[in-house]
């Protein structure tokens, strides 16, 4: 757990006036509605759709977070639609926290539902901190999910050695400045896994303070390498999640 005099960590004024063109979702989960926020681009050239899962619940952590924010806006320049949402007992969200385990059935019914609004599209989870630990256990047992991204996985928090390694190709990325989940903590994780992911490290802290810019550049610096080819020549104008 986070240390219990930093629980308003993930929480944050600026945070509230962040700007998302989008629309609100509601969605089925297994403890009830689940809110849902869809941010999408001006066309969609990739196929592809891209879910991201904001840090602890407990502590603050919404999909108002900076850093989902940031991620949400790097998939859409990229010409990927993406979804963030609140965990249960969060926001609008029904239910109450479980420490990962409910979390996860969350995000599970998250994928069902953008599988029935684009079907056979591939699926892009994303995590930070929490959101993280619960992306990295729904990607190694969804097949679904074609490619994962966990930002400050909180290795010396919850215990990630019992989960199978994910076999789609990952990114993680860490602050070298992390002061809650250290740098050498999950560099010494990773040493530990039979196939490794690709690794980004930025000269950042927990919360990438003053270097969102640095983190969504290095992001589209990566996925632009590797989507480059890939880019639909059908490009078409973002369609709403919500049927027709």
């Amino acid at each position: 757990m986070l240390p219990i005099d930093r629980s308003h960590l993930y929480d944050g004024k600026d945070e509230l006036a962040l700007e998302c063109v989008g629309e609100v979702v509601e969605i089925p989960g297994p403890a009830g509605i689940l809110e849902g926020l869809t941010a999408c681009p001006e066309k969609e050239t990739r196929g592809i759709v891209a879910v991201i899962l904001h840090p602890h619940p407990l502590y603050g952590g919404t999909l108002n977070n900076k850093v989902v924010h940031y991620l949400s806006r790097t998939c859409n320049l990229l010409g990927i639609p993406s979804l963030r949402f609140n965990f249960r007992g969060v926001g609008k969200s029904a239910g109450h926290y479980d420490a990962g385990r409910g979390e996860m059935d969350d995000c599970l019914a998250v994928l069902d539902w953008v599988s029935e609004r684009r079907p056979g599209f591939p699926i892009w989870l994303a995590g930070f901190s929490f959101g993280a630990y619960v992306a990295y256990q729904v990607a190694s047992r969804d097949a679904r999910v074609e490619r994962l991204l966990t930002v400050a996985p909180p290795v010396n928090l919850f215990d990630f050695s019992t989960i199978a390694e994910p076999s789609c190709p990952w990114t993680v990325v860490q602050g070298q400045n992390d002061e809650l989940v250290p740098a050498q903590d999950v560099a010494t994780w990773l040493q530990g896994l039979e196939v490794q992911p690709e690794r980004i490290e930025l000269p950042a802290d927990h919360f990438f303070h003053g270097k969102l810019n640095l983190l969504q550049n290095a992001l589209l610096d990566t996925y632009q390498a590797q989507l480059g080819a890939e880019k639909r020549d059908d490009a078409k104008p973002c369609r709403a999640f919500s049927p027709a």
